[in-house]
């Protein structure tokens, strides 16, 4: 009896064919899986979130509270917040259709493909898109025309940079307060004195008062521009 995997083999070396052993398919899918998630995160609100929120606790002081795993569970609640009219969307026009033996799987992939799309270009700036549009060497009619393959890396890059604009307006108070407090024990002579001792708390104390934690993630939430 031959082995399903040397007989393929074979074929390969006779014909010139692309086929691969089942192992090697295992291994490619595998592979393709452990890559998948992050993916999936980098086409979502996960990115500017996660970043936003990784500034403000170093604003605050603090190295690891709260940890990362809250972090990324927080980021990843206001995450499905933010995505729940995509979700919809996509669960109403993919999904359902599928399950029910309507469409097929490719056809499902092509149905859930727009609200994603408009999800992203909603958010993605003109500079990034119009960069990786210039790279990758193409012309399209209107920005719905554009790939996937060119939308992310511009979608990405643009999250990237509306982070870096929250995080520095979040940055900028926790700053003056480090350098007020650092300023007045100067003035009183106390120079042993860290000014860490002395701005943490003081810190923490302002960000509770004024209700830090509903203005941040309010303000991250509302930084969303609906898609349409």
């Amino acid at each position: 009896m031959t082995d399903p995997t040397l007989t393929l083999v074979k074929t390969l070396a006779s014909n010139g064919g692309a086929n691969y052993s089942v192992d090697v398919q295992s291994l490619l899918v595998v592979t393709a899986l452990a890559f998948l998630p992050g993916l999936l995160l980098l086409m979502t609100s996960f990115t500017r979130i996660i970043i936003v929120l990784s500034v403000l606790r170093q604003a605050l002081g603090l190295q690891t509270t709260p940890p990362n795993m809250v972090l990324a569970a927080l980021a990843l609640a206001l995450t499905m917040f933010v995505m729940r009219d995509v979700v919809n969307q996509e669960q109403d026009k993919a999904l359902n259709p599928y399950l029910a033996g309507q469409i097929n799987f490719s056809q499902a992939i092509t149905a859930a493909v727009p609200p994603e799309q408009n999800f992203m270009l909603a958010q993605t700036r003109k500079a990034p898109l119009h960069l990786f549009v210039d790279l990758s060497g193409g012309h399209y009619a209107t920005p719905k025309d554009v790939p996937l393959t060119v939308l992310v890396p511009a979608f990405a890059t643009s999250e990237l940079e509306t982070a870096f604009q929250i995080s520095f307006l979040i940055y900028i108070p926790f700053v003056l307060i480090d350098l007020a407090v650092a300023s007045i024990l100067m003035s009183l002579g106390m120079i042993m004195v860290s000014p860490t001792l002395i701005s943490l708390p003081l810190k923490l104390l302002v960000f509770v008062s004024i209700h830090g934690w509903v203005l941040v993630l309010g303000t991250l939430a509302n930084s969303f521009v609906a898609s349409s």
